[in-house]
């Protein structure tokens, strides 16, 4: 599998099996989540360093705590993907990663009001691929299309709105 080349990235059009990723909120969300570990370690250290407060090793060891998994749930959430195969595509959401084989998809569904894409299957779930959000806007659209393409080129007998 061919990752885009930063060319590709910025604007240019993706090749055809390289995966979805979103394109606004990785780069926001890694901003975030560097900036709230900065603050907590700086206010855990700050606070257990001063002599005017009852902050106790354990009150930053928890604060370090509390700010690993806050981090570690920022990245999570900007690290969806969908990562086409040659016999499915693996969607990784949020919380759980779904392999779809192409011949299951019967859809592919990106409404105006959508704020991601939907994969339809064929045992009447839906799927959302949160790797092409609206927020993108005509990326999400440009990649919306390419998917469906692909379900076209490797599941012929998909219907796609």
């Amino acid at each position: 599998m061919n990752e885009p080349t930063s060319r590709q990235r910025r604007g240019g059009t993706a090749p055809e099996d390289a995966p979805f990723r979103p394109r606004r909120a990785r780069p926001v969300g890694l901003a975030v989540a560097a900036g709230l570990a900065v603050v907590l370690v700086g206010m855990a250290v700050g606070l257990s360093l001063a002599e005017s407060t009852d902050w106790t090793v354990a009150d930053s060891a928890l604060t370090a705590v509390f700010g690993l998994l806050l981090c570690g749930g920022i990245v999570r959430v900007v690290s969806v993907r969908a990562v086409p195969t040659e016999e499915a595509l693996v969607v990784r959401n949020v919380v759980l990663t779904h392999r779809v084989r192409w011949d299951e998809v019967t859809g592919v569904r990106f409404g105006r009001d959508d704020p991601w894409l939907v994969l339809d299957t064929g045992d009447g779930e839906e799927l959302a691929v949160m790797a092409v959000q609206r927020a993108d806007g005509e990326h999400a659209r440009a990649e919306a299309q390419r998917l469906a393409r692909l379900v076209r080129r490797r599941a012929p007998h998909a219907l796609r709105d």
